[in-house]
């Protein structure tokens, strides 16, 4: 009983060294180990196959949050070019059928079907702005949180970094 006291006190007082001596001579447990101290490799992969995978997690949600920001990019990008393609068709239908509705219709509604399709094009127009605003909006948001997904994912390899020398000293 004095000596499980003695490896007692070892183990609260942090003095590893000290612990693993005395654990080495087999005074305090006769047949017993301890892995997180004497280096039981099969406990101490456990222990870092606890860290990777939390890594492997992080390093997932990292790779997902650039893909998020990338396909939005392309969405974004993409909602612009269709908005530039109705414009385009509205400019050319303009175009095209400026003397066709001169014969067809009362200059009133005339006026008012030209004044239509160009309102028509003002929201397109402010479709894309908006559309530049929320990629903007949410592509800073993507960024924010990979931001702090990366940080964490930092940390945990330092710490996991840190746990491996200590482990193999």
């Amino acid at each position: 009983m004095n000596n499980y006291r003695k490896a007692y006190k070892l183990l609260n007082s942090s003095k590893s060294m000290e612990i693993k001596d005395t654990l080495s001579q087999k005074e305090v447990f006769s047949g017993w180990e301890i892995p997180e101290i004497t280096g039981n490799s099969s406990s101490l992969s456990d222990l870092s196959d606890i860290g990777r995978g939390k890594l492997e997690a992080l390093k997932t949600s990292v790779s997902e949050i650039n893909k998020m920001i990338s396909e939005r990019e392309k969405l974004s990008e993409l909602v612009f070019k269709e908005a530039e393609k109705m414009k385009t068709e509205i400019n050319n239908f303009l175009l095209e059928n400026e003397g066709n509705f001169a014969a067809d219709l009362d200059p009133r509604d005339l006026v008012r079907e030209k004044n239509d399709l160009r309102h028509k094009k003002i929201q397109v127009g402010e479709l894309q702005l908006n559309e530049k605003i929320s990629a903007w909006k949410d592509i800073a948001l993507l960024k924010k949180e990979l931001r702090e997904t990366e940080r964490q994912l930092t940390e945990k390899q330092d710490r996991l970094n840190t746990m491996n020398r200590i482990l193999g000293e």
